[in-house]
């Protein structure tokens, strides 16, 4: 795994050992870069369920004024910050510790791009996507991505005032991107 573009390109990255993360593929990442590159210079970036950080870091390498990232697992957190540290990416990130609803009250602006890659099949998507629009993390011209298991139809989101405008779909998994609607 490694950074595809920008100032930190080519440079590894470490990704925390075990099954508890799933690590969004280079090839995969590239492809979401592709999508959003648009959106990326000078925004407001947030990574949640951030495991080694890697989509957080690739979108400060590609010019993201800022990025939060977010995770509950220490040894998540530990590995994304040796590698923000090796990414020389470390002075605009903001490392939070906590669920991913209970860190929205540590972010105090809205952000441009928000990207989710929660554990598969346990349907927590809808509460982050509520608890987004109502701390006010989501602005109209904000986009939430969400990666997901290709079978997930991501049950009760466009109800909270959410449209889809995009999906990208590969083997296993999937990438659908949310505006407000």
């Amino acid at each position: 795994m490694r950074v595809i573009a920008g100032s930190a390109r080519s440079k590894p990255l470490c990704c925390p050992a075990g099954d508890g993360t799933r690590p969004t593929t280079d090839r995969i990442k590239e492809t979401l870069f592709n999508v959003i590159q648009g959106y990326v210079p000078e925004c407001i970036f947030v990574d949640l369920f951030a495991g080694s950080g890697a989509v957080g870091i690739e979108a400060l390498s590609r010019g993201a004024s800022k990025a939060y990232f977010v995770d509950n697992n220490r040894t998540a957190l530990d590995c994304i910050r040796k590698n923000l540290d090796f990414t020389d990416l470390s002075d605009n990130a903001v490392v939070i510790g906590r669920n991913a609803i209970d860190s929205l009250y540590e972010i105090k602006e809205t952000a441009d791009v928000i990207f989710m890659d929660p554990p598969y099949a346990q349907g927590g998507e809808a509460s982050v996507m509520k608890a987004l629009k109502e701390r006010g993390i989501v602005g109209e011209d904000s986009i939430v991505i969400i990666e997901a298991d290709i079978s997930n139809e991501l049950a009760g989101i466009e109800e909270l005032g959410f449209e889809i405008y995009k999906e990208k779909r590969y083997k296993t998994n999937k990438h659908v991107f949310y505006r407000l609607a």
